[in-house]
C-alpha cells in the first residue's frame, strides 16, 4: 500500500493522513489500535451498506478491545436531517459513548456528513474516522471537514467543519456500488477536470471503457488524483473563505434541482446538469470557449451523466431555491463559472434573465 496523502491543516498544526489504496481494513485496525488503543469504536452506516459489509467490518473490528457495535440508518438523502441526528446520538448515549469515543463515518456522502456531524457535536467533538464506500465520497466528500445535515430550506443548511483524524479510502468497496452510484461519482471527478486539471479531461475521454468496468488500478489512479487536488484547494482555503469556492461548480443550481425533486435526483446526476448550466453561463458571460463546453458536455454524455431538463421545472421556483442557497449574498445568486481553463470567477452574480436563457427557460 502507499504511503497516505495528508492535509495540512495550518489553523489546527494538524496533519491528517488519507490512505487510498486496495484492502484496507487491516491497516485501518492496526491505525486504531496504534492511534486510539484505549478508546471505544463505534461505528455508523446505512442499512444498505450494513447489509453488504457489517459482517466483514465487525470481524475486523473484534481485533480492537474497544470495539463496541455498529449503528444504522435508513439510506438515503431524506435520512439527513435532525431527527436521524438525533436517534444515532440516542443510540450512543445509551451506550455509554464517552469522550474516549472513535466514531467510524462508514458510507457514502450522506453517512460522512450525518455521522460527521453527530461526531463534531456530541461531547463537543470527538474523534472522526471516514471510510468512505462511493466513488463521490472517496473522491469528494470525504476530504475536507464539512459535516452537516438538510433543512427543508435547503440542502447543508445546518453542520460544520469538523476535520476527522484519518480517511481511508478503499477502491474495492466500489465493486459492490450500484452501477447509477458509481456514476454519480463520476460527475464529481469531472468537476475536478473542469476546474483544476484540464489533463484529467483527456484521461477519462481515453480510459472510459476502463472506468466504468471498474479496473482497480485505473480507479486507484482517479481517486488518488482527486484526493491530491481536494487537499490542495483544502489546504489553501479550509473554511471556504475564497479559493475553496471553486468546488462549487455545478452546485448552485445542481442543489436547486436536489431540492425540488425532493431529493429523488442523485447528488451527482444534478450536479451535472448544474455544471452544464455553468459552463453556458461561463460562455455567455466571461467567454469561455464554446468547443469547451461542447467537450465536456460531451465527456458527461459518454459517463451516463445525462441533461435533466431544467426548463421543465418552473423557473421562478428553480430561482427561489438558488435563493435560499447559502453560497447566495445580498439575495443574488452566486456562481462558480470559469473564464478559461483554470482561471475560475468565484461568486459572480448572476441576474435572473441570465441563468433562464442558460437554463433554456
Amino acid at each position: 500500500m502507499k504511503n497516505p496523502l495528508y492535509i495540512r491543516i495550518k489553523s489546527q498544526e494538524r496533519h491528517i493522513p488519507v490512505y487510498v489504496g486496495k484492502g484496507l481494513e487491516k491497516q485501518l485496525v492496526h491505525w486504531l489500535n496504534e492511534i486510539y488503543p484505549q478508546h471505544a469504536v463505534f461505528a455508523i452506516m446505512d442499512d444498505h451498506v450494513y447489509s453488504i459489509y457489517a459482517q466483514r467490518v465487525r470481524d475486523h473490528l473484534l481485533a480492537h478491545p474497544g470495539f463496541k457495535k455498529i449503528l444504522k440508518f435508513p439510506a438515503g438523502e431524506f435520512s439527513k436531517n435532525r431527527r436521524t441526528k438525533s436517534v444515532l446520538e440516542d443510540q450512543l448515549l445509551s451506550a455509554r459513548a464517552g469522550r474516549d469515543t472513535v466514531l467510524l463515518a462508514m458510507g457514502g456522502g450522506v453517512t460522512g456528513d450525518l455521522a460527521g456531524f453527530v461526531a463534531a457535536t456530541l461531547h463537543r467533538g470527538i474523534p472522526l474516522i471516514h471510510v468512505p464506500t462511493s466513488l463521490l465520497a472517496q473522491v469528494d466528500s470525504s476530504i475536507g471537514g464539512k459535516v452537516g445535515i438538510n433543512h427543508q430550506q435547503g440542502k447543508n443548511l445546518i453542520g460544520a467543519f469538523y476535520q476527522p483524524a484519518a480517511v481511508f479510502s478503499d477502491i474495492r468497496y466500489l465493486r459492490t456500488l450500484p452501477r447509477d452510484e458509481f456514476i454519480n461519482g463520476l460527475a464529481e471527478v469531472i468537476k475536478y477536470a473542469v476546474i483544476l486539471e484540464p489533463s484529467l479531461i483527456d484521461f477519462l475521454e481515453n480510459h472510459r471503457e476502463r472506468i466504468l468496468a471498474r479496473e482497480e488500478d485505473t480507479l486507484l489512479e482517479i481517486v488518488s488524483l482527486c484526493v491530491s487536488l481536494k487537499i490542495r484547494v483544502v489546504e489553501k482555503d479550509e473554511k471556504e473563505a475564497g479559493y475553496r469556492s471553486i468546488l462549487n461548480f455545478g452546485h448552485t443550481v445542481g442543489h436547486a434541482i436536489e431540492k425540488l425533486t425532493d431529493y429523488r435526483t442523485k447528488h451527482g446526476m444534478a450536479v451535472a446538469t448544474g455544471m452544464r448550466v455553468a459552463l453556458k453561463l461561463s460562455h455567455q458571460l466571461l467567454g469561455y470557449p464554446f468547443s469547451q463546453v461542447q467537450r465536456i458536455c460531451r465527456l458527461l454524455d459518454g459517463f451516463e451523466l445525462r441533461e435533466i431538463q431544467v426548463h421543465s421545472l418552473q423557473f421562478h421556483e428553480l430561482w427561489n431555491a438558488i435563493l435560499s442557497d447559502k453560497k447566495a449574498r445580498q439575495q443574488t445568486p452566486r456562481f462558480t463559472l470559469m473564464r478559461s481553463l483554470k482561471e475560475p470567477a468565484l461568486f459572480y452574480p448572476v441576474k435572473q434573465e441570465e441563468l433562464k436563457y442558460a437554463v433554456g427557460g
